[in-house]
């Protein structure tokens, strides 16, 4: 069971995007960074774990250095990398860079609008990063770029260009795990609902392909070699990476669902949706058997509320945050 906790206050409000929540618990110092995108802007909060002490800062789309305020901000997410954690914002310009408090970008890469046909809309959507120093962005062509991050500094490359979606990507999520003995560890989402499964490192492979079976798949996560894909159609299907098997199949929504997460220690699973309910699974791995079963744990209605974004606050799952589409409050619930 989970208990609603006091709610934090945002600038403005959420936009309705997929994923449209970032957190990055620093533990150390009892704190908890969020994002949410709302236009072209990212609301950014700091917030202590007992909810009493906040700050705000606010980050604006850029084409470059410069401020662009007709370019609408796709997705705000925390990469966490061996030795430095960077903020990476997507737009309809480009992708944008910072160290984790906001404070510096760091770099700046410009979308080639030119290799794109007119009447399609170009963006890059879809953040995570891989193997240790790589950061892998969507494109709304289907392509993701693979940046690779040195260990300081603003000496940011791209270092390779996966082609294998013919859609805009939708999601890409890497392990989470700490098992160094994954066949696959990225998975990259798009439009129609095709999931690419790699294996990251200076050369990435691809490893499977899961087709489409005629919906969006809107979120992604993977969890000790396992892909929790969510999808337009209210449902969530469990995936074994390397293979693209289809452990479990669950109608967990009754509509659109707008994001997954997973607690890394725990194998909680938690999905919210544009039918107001955020639901929390657990995924039992079964060695033995080379199973994977999932299993309801809660169920929260966040009354009038279309969610687009739900993530945890902590790596085993005790703790989570909600935002809605024009809703200017993140509102968190702890487990009891």
């Amino acid at each position: 069971m989970y208990r609603k906790e006091k709610s934090i206050q945002i600038k403005s409000s959420a936009s309705a995007l997929y994923n449209n929540l970032s957190v990055l618990p620093i533990l150390d110092k009892n704190l908890s960074y969020f994002t949410i995108v709302h236009g072209n802007t990212v609301n950014m909060v700091s917030a202590s774990t007992d909810g009493l002490n906040f700050s705000h800062r606010q980050l604006q789309s850029k084409e470059g250095s410069v401020t662009v305020s007709s370019s609408m901000i796709t997705q705000a997410s925390w990469c966490v990398l061996p030795y430095r954690v960077l903020l990476v914002l997507t737009s309809q310009k480009g992708i944008q860079m910072y160290e984790s408090d906001g404070s510096i970008m760091v770099y700046w890469h410009a979308l080639d609008a030119l290799e794109t046909p007119p009447a399609q809309a170009v963006f890059a959507r879809g953040i995570a990063a891989a193997s240790g120093h790589y950061i892998c962005v969507g494109t709304s062509s289907g392509l993701v770029l693979v940046f690779d991050i040195p260990n300081k500094g603003t000496n940011i490359t791209l270092a390779e260009v996966l082609v294998e979606h013919r859609d805009p990507i939708t999601d890409i999520a890497s392990e989470v795990s700490e098992s160094k003995d994954c066949p696959a560890d990225l998975v990259t989402a798009d439009d129609s609902g095709v999931l690419c499964v790699w294996k990251s490192g200076e050369d990435f492979k691809l490893v499977s392909k899961i087709s489409a079976y005629g919906c969006t798949c809107s979120s992604v996560k993977m969890w000790k070699g396992v892909i929790a894909a969510a999808y337009g159609s209210g449902q969530i299907r469990i995936y074994d990476a390397a293979s693209g098997m289809v452990h479990a199949e669950v109608n967990a929504h009754a509509r659109w669902i707008y994001a997954l997460d997973i607690a890394p220690n725990s194998g909680k699973l938690l999905s919210g949706a544009e039918d107001s309910f955020v639901q929390i699974w657990k995924l039992i791995k079964t060695p033995e058997s080379d199973t994977v079963e999932i299993e309801h744990c809660h169920s929260e209605c966040v009354t009038d509320v279309q969610i687009c974004g739900s993530r945890f606050c902590d790596p085993e799952g005790n703790t989570f945050a909600v935002t809605g589409y024009d809703l200017c409050e993140i509102i968190r619930y702890i487990q009891i």
